[in-house]
């Protein structure tokens, strides 16, 4: 059904590439699921070097499992625990070189080496998360924090529903 020609030769170019197609198939979609689970896809197909692509939804004060791609995952994270938990907690993006480092790191693929995770917040209410993890150390910078910081502000007012 859609096709993107992503062939960016920078990686800001590849980001406003993504956020072009990110726009593109959840302008006309109301439902938050549909929404996050082709953000995902779109994440995993064209980001390299991840292991896992997804999303994790602000239900009842805690972290749920939303759409991703990957191996399986944690289901529900704390708001404080881990990456994701303190992403969720600080409202404030989580780059992380190395998750073995990470206080209070969650292993939920024992593979994965660094992350980076961006809160999603509508009207001043947190949705959930972004969460991009990759096997390899240091695989995230500020260009990737900021490119899907940007994705994520298309997507937070589209997964408000």
């Amino acid at each position: 059904m859609y096709t993107f020609d992503i062939s960016a030769g920078s990686k800001a170019e590849l980001y406003r590439e993504l956020a072009g197609a990110l726009d593109s198939i959840t302008a006309d979609e109301p439902d938050p699921v549909a929404n996050m689970a082709n953000a995902a896809a779109l994440l995993w197909e064209y980001l390299p070097d991840l292991n896992w692509a997804g999303f994790y939804r602000n239900v009842g004060g805690e972290l749920v499992l939303g759409p991703f791609q990957g191996k399986v995952a944690c289901i529900r994270i704390a708001f404080g625990s881990g990456v994701c938990g303190a992403a969720a907690a600080s409202r404030e993006t989580q780059l992380v070189d190395d998750v073995h480092a990470f206080p209070g790191h969650i292993a939920c693929d024992s593979a994965s080496a660094s992350e980076l995770v961006v809160p999603i917040v509508s009207q001043g209410v947190l949705i959930g998360v972004l969460d991009l993890d990759s096997p390899i150390p240091g695989r995230f910078d500020a260009g990737d924090a900021a490119g899907c910081e940007a994705l994520v502000a298309i997507l937070a007012p589209r997964l408000a529903g």
